[in-house]
């Protein structure tokens, strides 16, 4: 097949063109800056022209591109998330694309609380934050163009992915940790539902492949909770730090006081109230929806993934 991913030179982009081409499939994709030698062009999704000829001949679009950060405003991510993922459908529609996987997110179901084990069927719900709302507008956008008859679509929600250059669950806990500005509110008893990079890739892979995924909606998690103060302590060990865990209020003040100084130096900071209450959450996600359709089934448990991310991190001088 010919794979065109969005976001391509991105952490998930750039496993996924690796992973299809190992494959034997033919890969290009678009991504801000390019990188010829991977058949990426420069481009921005949230501008319509310039990259769409890139989709002739192609046969599945993937599209990872978004603004993944707390940080935008609205009008920011609004502009990325939804209105580039409807540019990147139309080009696929006008280019005779048969396939469309649209990377989503679990914070569709908001930071505000849900069920444990949460499923597909339980609604989205709209929280106010820039990148849970337009996550949520933007899966609007791709069943909308199902429903019509545009384009055969599968929406997949990763979980929390981690692994070697993840800049949210890997990159940016360890500098933080290592400038002493990172800690665990509700003392490190918030669930996280970590997904190594692979096992993602791996799903993504099978909802591209398998016609059992069409018009589907598919969480990719690695389909346990641990809770915060186990999956960050690997990053304390790495760094000889002892966790740091707060209670869940005083943790809310420290972020609240600290973010409007940090934005000052740092306009893209995560230190933020919404980055302490997604630390807080109790519930985990469901994957037996993609185990029943797509054959998943995660590989990589979080020991085992810590091991090669540990290893990342040394060979990179960051530890």
């Amino acid at each position: 097949m010919r794979i065109f991913v969005t976001g391509a030179s991105g952490f998930i982009g750039r496993h996924l063109i690796e992973r299809f081409a190992a494959d034997g499939h033919e890969t290009r994709g678009v991504d801000l800056a390019a990188d010829p030698a991977r058949g990426v062009v420069a481009g921005n999704v949230g501008e319509p022209d310039g990259w769409r000829d890139q989709l002739e001949g192609v046969d599945a679009v993937i599209h990872t591109a978004a603004i993944v950060s707390n940080s935008p405003t609205l009008e920011q991510a609004w502009q990325v998330n939804v209105m580039g993922t409807r540019h990147v459908l139309d080009a696929a529609v006008a280019a005779g694309v048969t396939r469309f996987v649209h990377v989503s997110s679990i914070r569709v179901f908001s930071d505000l609380g849900f069920p444990d084990g949460v499923t597909e069927d339980h609604p989205v719900r709209p929280d106010g934050n820039p990148y849970v709302d337009t996550r949520i507008a933007s899966e609007q956008v791709v069943l909308q163009a199902h429903a019509a008859g545009q384009i055969d679509v599968t929406i997949v929600r990763p979980g929390d992915v981690y692994g070697p250059a993840s800049r949210p669950w890997t990159v940016l806990p360890v500098e933080m940790i290592r400038k002493r500005q990172f800690f665990l509110p509700a003392r490190g008893r918030g669930i996280h539902s970590p997904v190594y990079v692979d096992d993602l890739v791996d799903g993504i892979s099978r909802a591209t492949m398998r016609h059992e995924g069409v018009g589907q909606v598919v969480t990719l998690a690695g389909g346990v909770g641990v809770t915060t103060a186990e999956f960050f302590g690997h990053y304390y060990r790495m760094l000889g730090r002892r966790p740091v865990l707060l209670p869940t209020s005083l943790a809310l003040a420290i972020a609240g006081g600290a973010a409007v100084p940090a934005r000052l130096v740092d306009p893209g900071t995560e230190i933020s109230t919404v980055a302490v209450r997604y630390f807080c959450r109790t519930g985990t996600y469901s994957i037996e929806k993609a185990r029943r359709l797509l054959g998943y089934e995660p590989q990589v448990d979080l020991a085992a993934g810590m091991v090669r991310v540990e290893a990342w991190l040394r060979s990179e001088g960051l530890l």
